[in-house]
């Protein structure tokens, strides 16, 4: 089988191309070029976004030479800051939280550079990347995402977007590996990334510089409305956050609550407060799930962050989720993935909303 791997010059991506060339595929790496020097200031975090990407294509081009692979690296800048840079800074300016990977996943990742990869004249049957997660045929001829072996690792929370087209076209080589055998196997063959970090950050710059928004004062309030201290812009700040604010003495600790943009004003509460015990999504991706499958009520479990298990018990109904327990931090413009009740398969997600 003639097969594309997404290489970002990291662990999981050079295992899984290594595992797929030494299952006898016809295997060739392709890259996504996406910074583009002096638009952005950016820093020295190691992120998927920023100017260590020069490093990260030299891995990748250097990987591929090690195991013997073709590599063609193709450019999508200008798209990927218009699509999720720009996604990012408006879903800021809102005043909600932005959800970049996501979004990132599905239009750029299993999307534009395929598709890029192909119009250049590259023949391939499959698309694979180094995620932690499971694809597997249903009997009605759909693909369902499944999590990973590896839960502490488990990517399908990130994936939810994928559409069904895009699944039945990829393939997840470390679905059944845990971080630590993928390491292992770097090890055994040589591979320079066996030992790499992982990356953890989004930008490896400030994130003020990419939402380009003019410090301007405002108020941190309670719940009753009390001044208790001044911000420099409510875009700094996200639902459920707790350091950084700026609010000292009592002892009592705050969580945002609220995010108003008009107004420019932040509100916080207790931990309490934090706690709700329903939300509501838009933009739904059903996943392996028909839409008329999904809008019969059912138990779930639920994500609203990429870390963590899912939570339940839970119920969905059309685009309304209960939990009786609670969640905390809820914040609009993130995800909400909803799963099978034993948190094995994915079933549908979306973006929440305020209600």
């Amino acid at each position: 089988m003639k097969i594309a791997v997404g290489l970002s010059g990291g662990v999981d991506s050079s295992v899984a191309a290594l595992l797929l060339k030494e299952q006898g595929h016809e295997v060739v790496g392709i890259t996504m070029r996406l910074w583009k020097d002096g638009r952005y200031k950016g820093g020295a975090r190691d992120a998927c976004f920023g100017a260590g990407e020069r490093e990260d294509i030299a891995a990748a081009e250097a990987l591929a030479a090690r195991i013997g692979i073709p590599y063609r690296v193709f450019d999508c800048a200008d798209a990927y800051d218009r699509e999720i840079i720009g996604y990012f800074r408006s879903t800021y300016l809102s005043g909600k939280t932005p959800n970049p990977c996501v979004r990132c996943n599905a239009a750029m990742k299993f999307g534009l550079l395929p598709a890029l990869a192909r119009g250049s004249g590259l023949e391939f049957d499959k698309f694979a990347t180094g995620h932690y997660a499971r694809i597997e045929p249903l009997a009605n001829g759909r693909f369902a995402l499944k999590r990973a072996l590896d839960k502490s690792k488990d990517q399908s929370y990130f994936l939810y977007r994928l559409s069904q087209e895009q699944l039945a076209g990829t393939i997840f080589p470390l679905g059944n590996l845990t971080k630590r055998e993928v390491r292992e196997i770097a090890r055994r063959h040589g591979l320079a990334a066996a030992d790499k970090p992982d990356s953890q950050d989004f930008y490896s710059g400030e994130i003020s510089e990419l939402i380009g928004a003019e410090p301007r004062e405002g108020e941190i309030v309670d719940t009753a409305g009390r001044v208790l201290a001044k911000h420099q812009g409510y875009w700094n700040f996200t639902i459920g956050q707790r350091k950084g604010l700026g609010i000292g003495g009592g002892g009592t600790p705050y969580y945002v609550i609220d995010i108003n943009s008009c107004a420019n004003r932040v509100v916080v509460g207790t931990a309490q407060d934090a706690v709700k015990t329903s939300l509501d999504v838009a933009d739904m991706h059903w996943g392996a799930l028909a839409r008329e499958d999904a809008q019969t009520p059912r138990d779930v479990t639920v994500k609203v962050r990429s870390a963590g298990e899912p939570r339940g018990p839970a119920r969905l109904e059309a685009e309304h989720c209960v939990f009786p327990d609670g969640i905390a931090g809820i914040a609009p413009g993130q995800s909400a993935v909803f799963y099978s009740p034993d948190a094995e398969t994915l079933l549908c997600g979306g973006t929440i909303v305020e209600r």
